[in-house]
């Protein structure tokens, strides 16, 4: 195709995104689903999944397959790589880890908990997979899969559990100030983790230190330089008391070079958007920033985002009882390591059962956070495309149950667990 064509192309593909993304939220509404769970689905359905599988040469004409790419044929890929770090990036800017100070003992046992216990579990899970199935693709070393499956069996989807926390008025009690400090802590570690698996993929000990090492230096720097200049500069940034065109613009070159620095250095680009918002000084220009950047990244780029998730994903892939059999295992060491995990550790900090249980369920979602992790996976060659597609589903599971099992287990939630403020 010619770049003409590919453009013409695109277009059309996010008309046909959009409207399939409201549609479905429009159902999902009505389940009790946010607009984030419902694109998930349609980005699968999307796919080879539902559209391939019953009308294949629109599906082909729609989103052309490159063989040799795995990928499709289109401007759809950068633009879902822009729209995650700009989104990363705003969660970077609402990141608050003063939050989790009056229920610290919880947050952090949970925290725990969540990490050791599903980490742990995954790296059986890895070492099952390594040996008795297909599921790893040839040359990929048992230590890299096993600490990958690891890590995205603990991972938190911390920006929809902060949204979850919203929409059901949990901010500010103890069930919703113990989570969201916890998810927090968990994907800040988990990144961590991601990190020292991508690092340790080119079977250099000295590159993985070095790659390492590079995150750690671009922390530094941005804790201990950049943070410093931008509050000193913050008032060449602002005009009457809102943010400048000029300090959009700063933000936005700031967030893209930071994830070219992480994605030179080995990293994920999404990395060094997320740690660039992190430091960039509250108040007026995160808040201007993020009411900015947030609605066009959220209604227009994130859906491109699970749309080629959902491209990847082929369930139909999963054609006998035995893989859906070890999908089902994947959902059961998910759930169990994660969610039962927190709740028992909720429960040992003093937390009455309900809310323990409360903390376990709302800790269990993986939503888009386990969908960037595992299409690094996949774009780096750590898993196949049948364990790719038991991950999906994973992630979608997991966050579809987690408003209803919440409603129908914990319900209304106690007055007692008002938070101290």
């Amino acid at each position: 195709m010619t770049n003409v064509e590919l453009a013409v192309q695109f277009f059309l593909q996010i008309a046909v995104i959009l409207l399939t993304c409201r549609v479905v939220g429009m159902i999902a509404v009505r389940f009790g689903q946010p607009q984030v769970v419902a694109e998930m689905i349609a980005g699968v359905c999307l796919g080879p999944s539902l559209l391939g599988l019953f009308w294949p040469e629109f599906h082909a004409s729609l989103f052309p397959w490159d063989s040799n790419t795995r990928d499709t044929q289109s401007y759809l890929f950068p633009a879902a790589q822009l729209g995650l770090a700009l989104y990363m990036f705003v969660v970077g800017m609402e990141f608050r880890i003063d939050i989790v100070r009056s229920q610290w003992k919880s947050a952090v046992a949970v925290s725990v908990a969540g990490m050791v216990v599903p980490f742990l579990m995954g790296l059986g899970l890895g070492w099952y997979f390594f040996r008795y199935t297909e599921l790893f693709p040839k040359g990929t070393a048992l230590f890299d899969v096993s600490l990958f499956l690891g890590a995205s069996m603990c991972i938190t989807a911390f920006p929809m559990l902060a949204r979850i926390i919203h929409h059901k008025r949990l901010t500010g009690t103890r069930m919703g100030t113990v989570a969201i400090g916890a998810g927090a802590l968990d994907d800040a570690s988990a990144w961590c983790l991601l990190a020292v698996v991508l690092s340790s993929l080119d079977k250099n000990s000295a590159g993985a230190w070095k790659n390492i090492g590079g995150g750690l230096a671009f922390v530094a720097v941005a804790m201990l330089i950049l943070r410093p200049l931008l509050l000193r500069t913050q008032r060449w940034l602002t005009s009457d008391q809102q943010l400048s065109d000029v300090g959009l613009v700063v933000c936005l070159v700031l967030m893209s070079f930071a994830a070219f620095v992480t994605d030179a250095i080995g990293l994920h680009a999404v990395f060094g958007a997320f740690v660039v918002g992190a430091v960039i000084p509250r108040g007026i220009i995160t808040r201007d920033a993020v009411a900015r950047i947030q609605p066009l990244t959220v209604a227009l780029l994130l859906p491109l985002f699970f749309t080629f998730s959902g491209l990847n994903t082929r369930i139909g892939l999963l054609d006998s009882g035995r893989l859906w059999l070890l999908c089902g295992l994947v959902l059961g060491v998910a759930i169990l390591g994660k969610g039962v995990a927190c709740w028992l550790a909720a429960r040992a900090t003093g937390i009455p059962n309900r809310e323990a249980m409360g903390v376990g369920i709302l800790m269990n979602a993986r939503g888009m956070m386990e969908l960037i992790i595992i299409n690094i996976g996949r774009e780096r060659g750590l898993i196949s495309d049948e364990l790719f597609a038991m991950l999906v589903i994973m992630a979608v599971v997991t966050t579809l149950m987690t408003s209803p099992v919440f409603d129908r287990l914990v319900g209304q939630q106690p007055a007692s667990s008002a938070a101290t403020r």
